[in-house]
């Protein structure tokens, strides 16, 4: 009995952070959306274009190894 509450402990963490990361993943590539219309009709140089989207890209790198952790701790669990 206590190895299930263990394992369903260990699912709501898993599900918790699968939810952060896709919501890292949405509001990433809306910012990223947004942040590339706003800017030319702001004026704002390439340069920070550039900035916007390496910043979007490490919260995208980031959630990537998030999914990847998830995976790897859903399939030892089920092991």
């Amino acid at each position: 009995m206590d190895r299930q509450t263990d394992t369903a402990a260990q699912e709501a963490a898993l599900a918790r952070q699968g939810r952060i990361a896709a919501l890292v993943i949405a509001g990433g590539m809306l910012f990223w959306i947004i942040a590339q219309w706003l800017g030319p009709r702001l004026g704002l140089p390439g340069r920070f274009a550039v900035l916007i989207d390496l910043a979007v890209l490490a919260a995208l790198f980031w959630a990537l190894v998030v999914t990847f952790q998830i995976w790897r701790k859903r399939r030892d669990i089920s092991d």
